[in-house]
């Protein structure tokens, strides 16, 4: 009883400060969520402790956030997941079935979908494409990922850390990156495409 009339109080008290909430009895806030001016949270949203919402921040459903901090002019979601330690700068995207843990997403970067980014530094304008990873764990010891400003990272990439892709690269959709990777370079890791012609499936 005591957790639902604390749910209600603040709902109350953010629907004062003008948090707009499509469905505000499907949303969850912790006793110590701070939020700014004109944000926006759609329905079936958590958000527990140590967490920290700017301006014009959009919150879209099925979201859960953690002793996170959100600048101003972010989108999250839907079905994001922000774990503690993520910190995502004014102007970034995190996306649908996007993991976010103890990194920091830089200003207008954005992952989009279907992504794990662990331990790991984006700068600016940074795009990381569908299915990319950040392999941190090595069954030890976690390990960083650095990703300086205007790099691209094409879809289904295993970042393998410790790594760093420096300015303006571009690393290709299905690479495994082990080794830094240059200014203004392209990485790629592919193994060759094999065709067997006139193949006869085995019955």
């Amino acid at each position: 009883m005591k957790q639902i009339n604390l749910q209600d109080n603040l709902r109350k008290k953010f629907k004062k400060q003008g948090v707009k909430m499509l469905a505000p009895d499907t949303i969850f806030f912790s006793k110590d969520t701070k939020i700014g001016r004109n944000v926006s949270i759609d329905p079936y949203v958590v958000i527990g402790e140590k967490v920290k919402i700017k301006n014009n921040v959009k919150i879209f459903s099925f979201s859960h956030l953690e002793n996170v901090k959100i600048e101003s002019n972010v989108r999250v979601g839907p079905y994001a997941r922000l774990r503690p330690g993520a910190i995502l700068k004014s102007g970034s995207r995190v996306g649908n079935f996007v993991e976010v843990k103890k990194s920091t997403i830089g200003k207008n970067s954005k992952i989009n979908h279907l992504s794990y980014i662990g331990d790991s530094f984006l700068g600016k304008n940074v795009n990381i494409g569908a299915g990319t990873i950040t392999c941190n764990y090595d069954g030890v010891k976690k390990s960083r990922t650095n990703i300086k400003d205007k790099v691209f990272i094409g879809s289904n990439t295993s970042l393998v850390a410790p790594v760093k892709i420096n300015e303006n690269a571009v690393v290709g959709a299905g690479s495994v990156i082990t080794k830094n990777v240059n200014k203004r370079s392209l990485a790629l890791t592919r193994s060759p495409q094999i065709e067997i012609k006139n193949y006869k499936r085995k019955k």
